[in-house]
């Protein structure tokens, strides 16, 4: 079972960059799509973006297209999320996870597993 760790949330200004990493312990992301979701208090997750196993295709969700980027590094077993010109709505939680099937590319929430346990990201104006 593989399972997500976050790390690189923090306190930015609106403005700022931020850069987060999700990395994989037990098994390997290596034939798994990964995606990076974010929550706020009260509301539904929300897809932010992902990679497919072997990086050849990324995408995003409207919000942050433009502004985000994804990769990932798989002799690391870590995928990074670089934000960029980071606004207040973009304060929430971010959780990263990986799909439930090797080599589908999703969005669906419910299609991930082996969530982390979150990072904070917040960005104030």
């Amino acid at each position: 079972q593989v399972q997500s760790v976050e790390s690189g949330g923090g306190s930015v200004q609106a403005g700022g960059s931020l850069r987060l990493s999700c990395a994989a312990s037990g098994r390997t992301f290596m034939w798994y799509t990964v995606a990076w979701f974010r929550q706020v208090p009260g509301k539904q997750r929300e897809f932010v973006a992902g990679i497919s196993w072997n990086g050849g295709s990324t995408y995003y969700g409207d919000s942050v297209k433009g502004r985000f980027i994804i990769s990932r590094d798989n002799a690391k077993n870590t995928v990074y999320l670089q934000m960029n010109s980071l606004k207040p709505e973009d304060t929430a939680v971010y959780y990263c996870a990986a799909d439930l099937i090797q080599r589908r590319t999703s969005s669906r929430e419910t299609d991930f597993g082996s969530w982390g346990q979150g990072t904070q990201v917040t960005v104030s104006s």
